[in-house]
């Protein structure tokens, strides 16, 4: 069985092949690596990829929409918030360990929940990015929360940094070791046993938060 891959080129020194949530293949190889360097490479790793590609995680489990109606609840930061829909004026989506949503807007309460969550992501994580950079000395290009549908984070080979608003509904800790992660791969491309050194030595509890993401991902990745 043929395993199909894209490539992305750069200026990196090793090669790296990754399987992405949504089950594509994907080969990140430094410039003039030959295609058939490039297939050796996926059929020493077939084995391997298979298994992932036909990981039920990779999917995301059917779910039902939200409703957005009094009762139902909502995750920001690793906790389950109750929605109540009011009478009272209120523009957009209000949070006070509840969230609240004036019932005019009800009927476009999925678009004013990600506009939220969005604006939440910029104002939690960017910071965040600013200080845990700082603390590891890593200087990057740029930083840009994005709606990325199967990615939690990603480093670009001009060391830009792109990170998922969906993560925003994740605990803290969570969201510190995708940062981590992201920014450590300014240092090492490649998961070697260097970067997760790197990795433990700033935040030495990150296989908890791995864990926590591994089992409750899919419920973050939701998009209502």
């Amino acid at each position: 069985m043929d395993i199909p891959y894209s490539i992305i080129y750069s200026n990196r020194k090793t090669i790296n092949i990754i399987v992405e949530r949504d089950r594509k293949v994907v080969v990140r190889a430094p410039l003039n690596t030959s295609e058939d360097f490039i297939k050796k490479e996926i059929q020493k790793r077939k084995r391997l990829l298979l298994e992932k590609v036909g990981h039920h995680q990779k999917y995301p489990a059917e779910t039902q929409t939200k409703e957005f109606v009094s009762g139902e609840s909502l995750m920001y930061l690793g906790k389950n918030y109750k929605l109540y829909v009011v009478d009272e004026p209120i523009e957009g989506v209000s949070f006070d360990s509840k969230f609240f949503i004036c019932k005019t807007n009800q009927s476009e309460a999925r678009v004013l929940f990600r506009e939220w969550y969005k604006k939440a992501a910029e104002r939690i994580i960017i910071p965040k990015v600013k200080i845990l950079a700082t603390q590891l000395g890593i200087s990057y290009n740029s930083i840009t929360i994005l709606d990325l549908k199967y990615r939690w984070g990603s480093c670009t080979p001009k060391d830009n940094l792109h990170f998922n608003w969906r993560l925003i509904k994740a605990p803290m800790n969570v969201i510190e070791y995708i940062i981590i992660h992201e920014l450590t791969h300014i240092y090492e491309t490649n998961h070697t046993p260097e970067f997760w050194t790197r990795v433990s030595v700033q935040q030495p509890g990150y296989e908890k938060a791995k864990a926590w993401l591994k089992e409750n991902g899919e419920l973050v990745e939701r998009d209502f």
